[in-house]
């Protein structure tokens, strides 16, 4: 990895410090939500229960996103950040509070999830609008390889610090470390920090604003099949994510901690893929590498892990799939930040917050249903044949791995698909 210069970091200052103190606070709001579900499952003993703390944070994100791109574009950035985070902080507090009076409920928590979800409908595309104020137009490639670099480091650490927070000072030493970084960053975003306003912002109805992000998509059938692309790739990757424990966890060789392991390794590869962004110089056709990257990605991943019975090679597999990861958000990132207007970027990114992670949801419910309810009872009954015995094992799990191979020429199909057709667009970098 390149070190920033004198220069480059002058530049960068704003970015610097807004990048490293937000990702310290969303490492914190991931350890709460991951000790959480720990919390809830030991009181439940539900999966289903867990599993709807994500529901409902992620609702509102899916069905609010169009509308809060819009307010984005009305309203002041930084002013937005900073009410949109003290209010989720104020979510977190009250968690912090009822855990104290031994008042914490299920239902408190669906709730605040709720609310939080809402606030992070508003806040992300005004961060991303941020983004883009502050960063010079040569540092996009630069700046979102170290963004994914962030991420994956939040993703790594984030299950390590919560178990060993959680175990050793309870929900309340989770809580406070959260409640620390969130000071940290919202300090950082009101004092240190200059976001300047676009001056083509609106002061139009919400409504009208909205339908102009979905008029500008319409109107760019690039950027808008490069969204729907994307869509294709959420729904095969979050089927993927829940197909994995059915596959791991009652393999001979699985188990919770090897599921672990396995898991870990999607997020060090992406802070591998995040390190080569930062180095790699431009690419002639960046639409060619988002979907190269994800052919790439999708089409050995699955197959590998549906092959294969051996956690080394399961390690692989995920290190392969991910690793490109980064190198593929770093292209999609330049070209919707170089082909958007700033004005616009609010209402579009929520527009494609919308359209893009819409598929999140039903990729879950389908992995989740097509395992229990169609590829293992087809093993169970078929498992005998030699053929299928041989590809996909035998036992529970097997038809995890049926399923992982119907996901490997799924995503193979979409990439293939679509990359006919994205290769159609002229796309340049202004």
């Amino acid at each position: 990895m390149k070190s920033i210069k004198k220069n480059e970091a002058a530049e960068l200052r704003d970015f610097i410090i807004l990048w490293s103190t937000q990702s310290v606070s969303q490492l914190g709001s991931s350890i709460t939500v991951f000790a959480l579900t720990l919390w809830l499952y030991e009181k439940t003993g539900s999966s289903l229960s867990t599993a709807a703390l994500t529901i409902c944070s992620y609702a509102p994100y899916v069905l609010m996103s169009i509308f809060a791109g819009a307010l984005t574009d009305r309203f002041n950035k930084k002013k937005t950040m900073l009410g949109c985070d003290a209010f989720a902080a104020v979510c977190t507090v009250i968690v912090f509070v009822l855990f104290s009076i031994k008042r914490l409920m299920a239902w408190h928590l669906y709730v605040l999830n709720a609310i939080s979800g809402l606030m992070n409908t508003v806040q992300q595309p005004a961060s991303e609008v941020a983004m883009t104020l502050i960063i010079p137009d040569k540092y996009y490639q630069k700046t979102s390889g170290l963004r994914s670099l962030s991420k994956s480091l939040v993703s790594v650490l984030n299950p390590l610090l919560a178990a060993a927070l959680y175990s050793f000072a309870g929900l309340n030493g989770v809580i406070a470390f959260d409640i620390g970084s969130f000071i940290v960053a919202f300090m950082a975003l009101l004092f240190l920090i200059r976001i300047p306003e676009n001056k083509s912002d609106k002061k139009e109805s919400a409504l009208k604003l909205a339908k102009e992000g979905i008029v500008f998509l319409k109107e760019n059938p690039l950027i808008m099949s490069l969204i729907l692309f994307m869509s294709g790739v959420n729904l095969i990757a979050s089927a993927f994510e829940a197909v994995l424990p059915g596959y791991v966890l009652p393999n001979p060789k699985g188990g919770p901690s090897v599921l672990g392991i396995v898991t870990s390794c999607s997020g060090a590869a992406m802070m591998i893929g995040s390190l080569i962004v930062t180095v790699l110089p431009k690419p002639k056709n960046r639409v060619r590498v988002i979907y190269l990257t994800m052919l790439f990605s999708l089409g050995t991943e699955n197959f590998l892990l549906a092959f294969s019975r051996e956690p080394v090679l399961w390690c692989i597999g995920q290190i392969i799939g991910w690793v490109l990861v980064p190198v593929m958000s770093a292209n999609l990132d330049v070209v919707l930040r170089s082909a958007i207007p700033v004005g616009l970027q609010g209402r579009v990114y929520a527009c494609r917050n919308t359209l893009q992670f819409f598929t999140i949801p039903i990729g879950l419910f389908l992995g989740g249903f097509m395992v229990d309810n169609v590829c293992e009872p087809f093993m169970n009954f078929y498992g005998d044949v030699s053929f299928l015995k041989t590809f996909f094992g035998e036992g529970k799990g097997a038809g995890a791995a049926l399923m992982m191979f119907v996901l490997g020429v799924s995503g193979s199909l979409i990439c293939l698909t679509v990359g006919r057709k994205l290769n159609k667009y002229q796309y340049s970098e202004n």
